[in-house]
């Protein structure tokens, strides 16, 4: 190997090899000019570096000095390696608790696979990865019960805090080092941005952490005594609504953050603020359970008063119930800082005595399991696609289970992909089951040929696929009338397709959910109607009564949501 290629094996060796002069010049004049011209002997035996880790095994014998010298030099080669089997041996615990087998239904699921990728800043070089070690986990025995993976999405208006939230949750957690988060502190102070150093954990990207926005959704993960959380962090600003329906149709469980701040609450509240649309969104996407977090009580206009906090929960509470969340089982308010951490993990009792319930992250262990079914049929929409030794696709394990090796169907190609590899939380496993984010190598289909919004599902049953559907509509914000012919896009699962209204048949009334025997000419804002619909393209489907998580749908239109709906009826294609 080239030496340029190789590190120093230890500090102490590179000093050495700088000798006074002198010195040097004597070693030349022990040189011997007319030795034998050097003649390779191909049959010697095979040379092995001194500081490679198997030379213990192989020279058991030679106890010299050399020897002990040589492993003492290698240390500072060896540790690295140390390093990444520790990093090995953490993930393969987090694999092994997995997640427990689950329910297909609208809000089955669990982000998890992805989250080591998309989370360790990869911009950033070695440097950072030799900086975020793996945090200690104590090894898991192969037949303990895998633990719940539970999807929590991030949502709530531009600046409310989710990205720092989510960075304080994983220090709380110990999956970034106290020396990360010092750097990125140090870094962010030199842009006179040091209150953003907590959110740098999850918003790795230069553009986010110049402009302080998120715009993918970041992903992380972190684990508690009963469970294995996946963080979506959402983008809050307007124009990424897209990638935050995204994220949402991946979650379990929402936390709507909002600032409790003078005029911050006000403005994403107010109509044309991302707290109504995301909560909006969130239901829609089937999130059942919903924890309004309400940051930013530390500050100094707030001071962790009681009163801001109950104005806060009054203007939320009816909005809530209106987008269909029950306030008495499916909400949960609770107040917290997510620059200081204060009630994420411990309780801010000196700071906030009147609030008596459990901290955010014991609330989140509190909850109770999710329930999953494993034994329906497979379905695995696909979020995000690239090339790797192979084709990768990355998704959320909807229902059913996969294997590797297993033989599965892309549709709507209808192509027949075998399933190379299969990673969990970027560690490879050989089942997976529902619930879990997963990451696949599969053998017979190029990158080219996938879409996001693909459905992996197995031959015996096949996924539904068509371009025209009837569908129960609600018109939530529209300023004019939507008559037959308008056209809006469509998100469906992980699937973004244009789409036409091509008949109105009837409205619903919201009260009595009959509906009218005539049929309309037009509807407009707050009404339910029933249209028939007709995408652009061939996309994957199921009606809402099959299969909630791939049967509701959002429509959006001009950077706004118009509609949300669910698929009723698939109508077959005339030949």
């Amino acid at each position: 190997m080239d030496p340029r290629d190789t590190a120093p094996d230890s500090w102490e060796q590179e000093d050495d090899g700088e000798a006074p002069v002198d010195v040097q010049l004597s070693a030349f004049a022990c040189l011997n000019v007319n030795a034998k011209p050097f003649v390779p002997n191909i049959n010697a035996a095979e040379f092995v570096p001194s500081f490679g880790p198997k030379e213990p095994t192989e020279n058991p014998d030679s106890g010299g000095g050399d020897t002990v010298a040589s492993m003492e030099i290698a240390e500072p080669v060896v540790a690295p390696l140390e390093n990444g089997d520790a990093e090995m041996a953490v993930e393969e615990t987090w694999e092994q608790k997995g997640a427990e087998p689950s329910e297909a239904e609208p809000g089955g699921g669990s982000g998890e696979d992805e989250v080591p990728t998309d989370d360790s800043p990869q911009d950033e070089g070695m440097e950072d990865e030799e900086e975020t070690p793996a945090p200690k986990v104590v090894p898991v025995p192969k037949d303990a019960p895998k633990k719940e993976h539970v999807n929590v999405v991030f949502i709530g208006h531009v600046d409310a805090g989710k990205s720092t939230i989510g960075g304080q949750i994983m220090y709380l957690t110990g999956m970034v080092e106290k020396r990360t988060l010092e750097k990125y502190e140090r870094e962010a102070k030199e842009k006179n941005r040091e209150t953003w150093y907590l959110s740098w954990a999850l918003d790795t990207n230069q553009e986010e952490r110049d402009k302080g926005k998120t715009v993918e959704v970041g992903r992380a993960y972190f684990e508690t005594e009963k469970k294995h959380f996946t963080i979506l962090d959402a983008p809050g600003h307007k124009s990424f609504v897209p990638n935050m329906i995204g994220g949402a149709s991946q979650a379990d469980l929402a936390v709507l953050v909002i600032s409790a701040r003078k005029g911050e609450f006000e403005t994403g509240f107010e109509r044309g603020g991302q707290t109504r649309e995301h909560s909006m969104l969130a239901k829609t996407a089937g999130v059942k359970h919903l924890i309004v977090l309400v940051n930013k009580m530390d500050d100094p206009t707030v001071n962790w008063s009681l009163e801001r906090y109950e104005e806060c929960k009054e203007k939320l509470v009816p909005f809530l119930r209106k987008v269909g969340f029950n306030p008495k089982k499916d909400i949960h308010f609770m107040p917290c800082s997510g620059l200081t951490g204060a009630n994420l993990k411990e309780p801010a009792e000196d700071m906030c005595s009147w609030y008596t319930g459990l901290p955010f992250i014991p609330h989140l262990d509190s909850l109770p399991n999710l329930n999953r079914a494993s034994d329906g049929p497979v379905r695995l929409p696909i979020v995000d696609k690239y090339k790797d030794m192979g084709t990768v696709v990355l998704g959320k394990l909807e229902s059913g289970s996969i294997s590797k090796g297993q033989q599965i169907i892309m549709m709507p190609n209808r192509q027949t992909v075998e399933v190379m590899t299969l990673l969990s939380d970027d560690v490879e496993t050989d089942d997976a089951g529902p619930g879990e984010n997963l990451k696949l190598r599969l053998k017979g289909i190029e990158e080219e040929e996938i879409l996001p919004g693909f459905i992996l599902c197995t031959g015996e049953n096949l996924c539904h696929t068509g371009r025209t559907f009837d569908a129960q509509i609600v018109i939530i914000e529209h300023k004019s009338i939507i008559c037959p012919g308008y056209g809006a896009v469509l998100h469906i699962h992980t699937c973004i397709e244009e789409v036409q209204i091509t008949a109105l048949i009837c409205l619903v009334d919201k009260k009595s959910g009959e509906k009218s025997k005539t049929r309309p000419r037009f509807v407009k804002q707050d009404q339910v109607c029933i249209a028939r619909l007709r995408t652009a393209g061939t996309i994957c489907l199921e009606t809402f009564k099959d299969f909630p998580q791939m049967g509701r749908f959002t429509l959006r239109d001009e950077g706004k949501t118009i509609a949300i709906g669910k698929v009723l009826k698939l109508v077959a294609e005339k030949e």
